[in-house]
Formats: structure tokens, sequence, C-alpha cells
């Protein structure tokens, strides 16, 4: 059985809310390294809820940051768009 990497956020109102960790990535570009995770909610759509930011993995308590440009969001939408990409051509198989 696969073993999932899951954390805990506090949310807006206090609450504590299991996250599990989709992937992470380092970015030349920003020299930053990301994190893309889902606390496996779901949108009025039914698609489920992936959330991004930035995180240091050296140290003992991860703290997440926010996203602060543009040029971010754009290579944080490539990736997943291209992981999208990749599993919808793997299930075509």
């Amino acid at each position: 059985m696969e073993e999932k990497n899951i954390f805990t956020v506090i949310d807006d109102q206090g609450k504590e809310v299991k996250c599990e960790v989709l992937f992470t990535f380092d970015s030349d570009e920003t020299g930053k390294h990301y994190i893309i995770y889902t606390d496996n909610s779901t949108d009025e759509e039914g698609n489920t809820k992936v959330y991004a930011s930035t995180y240091e993995p050296d140290n003992d308590k991860t703290t997440l940051g926010e996203i602060e440009t543009e040029k971010e969001w754009k290579i944080i939408e490539t990736i997943l768009d291209s992981l999208q990409n990749k599993e919808g051509e793997a299930g075509e198989q």
C-alpha cells in the first residue's frame, strides 16, 4: 500500500485540517521550494481542491509561505497542466 505524506494546517477558523502532499518541486527561476497539496475537499463542480505554497525543506518545523507573484503562479500552473496531461495520456493507454 502506498504511504501518503500527511501534514496538518490550521485554517482561518483555527481548526486543524489534515492535508496530503501531492508533490514538491524547486524552481531554478525563483530559487524557491514549492509544495502542492490537497485537503481532499471538492469545489461546487466536484473537482478536488489543490493548494500551493512555498516552504523551506531544511527547517524542523515547516512553515508554509504565500505564492507572491504572477510568475510563480504561472510556473505552478504549467507544472500542474503538464502532470494532468501526462495522467490523462496514461489513462488512455
